[in-house]
């Protein structure tokens, strides 16, 4: 009994979280070219206030996060998106 005082058990054990490893969906499946006029599939890149979502949430490469912004920028000029929202999704 002495040796287990310090000794802490669980009944279940205890789940150890994996993080997913994050990539490109853009490389992924071949894509080659963000398209404006599609906006929801733009609208994955969105929040709920309209922002765009960074590299470090969505796992999309430097290149790509160039061209998801503009493309999204470009959607709202020509009102496809919208620029502030209260409840995009």
């Amino acid at each position: 009994m002495a040796n287990n005082q310090g000794e802490i058990r669980y009944l279940t054990p205890q789940s150890v979280e994996v993080k997913k490893k994050k990539y490109c969906r853009f490389k992924r499946n071949n894509i080659k070219y963000v398209d404006y006029k599609d906006p929801e599939f733009l609208k994955r890149f969105l929040n709920e206030q309209g922002r765009i979502l960074p590299r470090r949430i969505t796992g999309t490469s430097l290149k790509f996060q160039r061209k998801v912004a503009q493309a999204v920028k470009r959607a709202r000029h020509l009102a496809l998106l919208p620029f502030v929202t209260d409840m995009l999704k």
